[in-house]
């Protein structure tokens, strides 16, 4: 629509189409008699479907058209589509369009739009809602907060819903949900569709009941190796992938070029004394192992956690023949011990001795309840003699966080800071530098739009406590620097982490300028809206290159943005050319098509003989009140969260004239080891991660 007043679609559909004709004497009554026609139709035959509507599919231009995502759009309508994005490139544009032509032919229909947390939930229905006209009345959003009878009143009243897998999953068994009337099922970060997870669990569910429907399955890499690629087409019946490379000529004129270096550092001489310790006690232990032929012989340090765990699993198949003599139990033991310690040796490898001595002092005080390993420990000179050396030189990083001392000066902290890997002191000089020449390129003019405090850095580490300990040294850069962490839920009884409402808050204080610096752990990596990010550090390795992707998708998205991975020299250097190697051959998979099976009976969902023709029209979308709950929700998070924030930031009080927030200074919490159970439990550190 060229001209005239702009109204919600909502209203062009309620305009009679005499009134149409009267407004429109200049012949701008294409759109209004089309959409008209459409809302006036009866429904068709097949299940529903309104031929009238059904003749057409709606394209908005109320953004900016961007081919790619027209052309996805058109080809997800037809068939059951992976799209695979880059992050920041419009995925959720997309789904917009395909679940509003669907609420559009089907009109008693049911939509639907999984999100795997609750804040992206939250996040994904605003963001729709500013795409397209779906009216307000006829949306609703479920997560674990929503009461069950509640649900039940609003499936029977609403079309369009937000929700979680998992309450899915929950409506769907207890019959709850309609489903035989769910026409569109949109699924986002669809990667973790995933052996049983809830959504791999909502389509077979689904299936059940009807096989009309389609699924729309969004991602910005679909897997961490082509396995977990055709799992993911299995699990939600995909017929097609629709994808764009980070290099496709398509999306460049709308992306922004990242900058991606590879940093490797050397261990140092000290971190090499303390492996060179810890070797002798993996020698003692998984020595035990090899002797009793559980374990194949090779290089101790060579060895890895999961390599151990595979053994442990082989050992399980067939116990009897192997054990000669030894009770099962004390060979079960002995895989135990073994996987707990080569998780510190990961971790003094990756994050360095502090966050080992952690760990290790988890154990060695009992709150991990591994009884048998504490006492074996014990039993070890080689290890007793490492354990003090470290509890010397971190005394206070095991402390209680009610036991330390929030009141120490900021002198004081320097002092005690220890760079427990070299790493530290890399990623130190990094952010020091990047603010350093933001704020000279500012006084230079070169960024004339920006400000010295625009800028935003983000930092990745797996794993709480090395998160603790970044922000820790971060903290004695204020103001230059201001740190805030950004971590997960709980892990344990004696831990305690941001719930999903306060990591919405923390957000955005992050994207107003309450702080330039956010240390996160995994829960960042994924969906959550951060804003714009020009400094990405990953402070660790992943062998998913799923992780990696979604990490590198933070920045780049409004401008330049530049990515730094930081590694230790050795394993995690490695490891690191291994998961490039696999999202090379996964982007080989996915472009070819040919070594993938892709579902073969996708409902068309539109009746033969008739064929959607594109329509461009100008969208424009009700406006959405928050409600008094959700306002009020607002103020009461940022309320906890300015409580409960004293856990976990590290800023010190900042004063300034411009729109900074003032924090307190805070101390640091007694945080878990990661946002996962503990690797001790007998699974792979990189799958408990995510």
């Amino acid at each position: 629509m060229s001209g005239g007043r702009q109204r919600t679609l909502p209203q062009v559909w309620r305009a009679p189409r005499s009134t149409a004709r009267q407004r429109d004497a200049g012949g701008d009554s294409d759109d209004d008699l089309l959409l008209a026609a459409a809302a006036a139709a009866d429904p068709g035959p097949l299940q529903g479907f309104s031929e009238a509507a059904g003749s057409i599919w709606i394209y908005p231009t109320n953004l900016p058209v961007r081919p790619y995502q027209e052309r996805m759009a058109g080809a997800a309508l037809l068939a059951n589509t992976l799209v695979c994005l880059p992050t920041g490139l419009g995925k959720t544009f997309v789904a917009a369009v395909v679940m509003y032509n669907f609420y559009r032919w089907f009109p008693s229909g049911k939509v639907l739009f999984l999100a795997p947390t609750k804040p992206l939930v939250a996040q994904q229905m605003e963001a729709c809602g500013r795409v397209m006209g779906i009216p307000c009345r006829d949306m609703a959003e479920m997560t674990g907060g929503t009461q069950a009878l509640g649900r039940r009143e609003l499936w029977n009243t609403k079309r369009v819903f937000f929700l979680t897998p998992q309450i899915m999953v929950n409506d769907l068994s207890r019959g709850t949900c309609p489903a035989v009337e769910i026409k569109c099922l949109v699924i986002d970060e669809a990667h973790k569709a995933l052996g049983n997870h809830a959504y791999c669990q909502v389509v077979r569910e689904l299936s059940k009941y009807t096989n009309q429907f389609r699924v729309l399955a969004l991602s910005a890499t679909p897997g961490s190796d082509t396995k977990a690629v055709q799992q993911v087409i299995s699990n939600l019946l995909i017929a097609q992938i629709e994808v764009c490379a980070e290099d496709s000529p398509e999306i460049q004129p709308y992306s922004h070029e990242r900058q991606v270096e590879k940093i490797v550092v050397p261990l140092g001489e000290e971190l090499v004394g303390i492996q060179n310790t810890y070797i002798e006690v993996l020698e003692a232990f998984a020595g035990r192992l090899i002797q009793v032929g559980v374990l194949s012989r090779r290089e101790i340090p060579s060895l890895t956690k999961y390599q151990i765990i595979l053994a442990r699993d082989q050992y399980r198949k067939n116990p009897s023949a192997q054990h000669g003599g030894i009770h099962q139990g004390v060979i079960e033991g002995d895989f135990a011990l073994c996987i707990s310690l080569y998780h510190g040796y990961e971790l003094l490898l990756q994050m360095g001795i502090r966050s080992l001595f952690i760990y290790l002092w988890g154990i060695m005080d009992g709150s991990k309840g591994l009884s048998r390993t504490k006492n074996e420990l014990g039993r070890n000179e080689d290890f007793m003699k490492l354990y003090q050396q470290l509890q010397d030189m971190f005394s206070d990083a095991a402390v209680a966080p009610e036991s330390a001392s929030a009141s120490r000066s900021t002198t004081e902290k320097k002092k005690e800071f220890v760079y427990s890997h070299p790493k530290l002191k890399k990623l130190e000089e990094i952010v020091l530098e990047h603010f350093k020449s933001w704020k000279q390129r500012c006084s230079d003019g070169a960024k004339s739009e920006s400000s010295p405090g625009d800028t935003r850095v983000m930092i990745f580490s797996s794993f709480r406590d090395s998160v603790q300990e970044i922000a820790e040294m971060l903290a004695r850069l204020s103001p230059a620097v201001r740190a805030m962490t950004f971590v997960g839920h709980s892990s344990g009884k004696s831990t305690k982490g941001f719930t999903q409402k306060e990591q919405l808050e923390v957000v955005r204080r992050f994207r107003e300028g309450g702080y330039n610096t956010l240390v996160s752990t995994c829960v960042g990596e994924e969906g959550l809206d951060i804003g714009e990010v020009d400094l990405i550090v990953c402070f660790d390795a992943q062998r998913s290159p799923v992780r990696l992707v979604q990490r590198m998708g933070r920045t780049g998205r409004r401008r330049h943005g530049r990515i730094v991975v930081i590694l230790a020299q050795g394993r995690e250097e490695r490891m690191y050319n291994q998961s490039q190697c696999n999202k090379r051959s996964i982007h080989k998979a996915i472009s070819g098509n040919k070594t993938l099976r892709f579902y073969q009976h996708s409902p068309r969902m539109v009746p033969e003989g008739i064929n959607p023709k594109v329509h461009k029209m100008f969208i424009t979308a009700e406006e959405q009140e928050p409600s008094t709950s959700r306002m009020l929700s607002k103020e009461r998070r940022s309320s906890s969260l300015q409580h409960r924030s004293a856990l976990f930031a590290c800023v010190l009080s900042v004063k300034t004239n411009s729109n900074f927030l003032k924090e307190e200074t805070r101390s640091l919490g007694n945080l878990p080891i990661s946002d996962s159970p503990d690797a001790a439990a007998g699974k792979q550190s990189e799958h408990n991660m995510e």
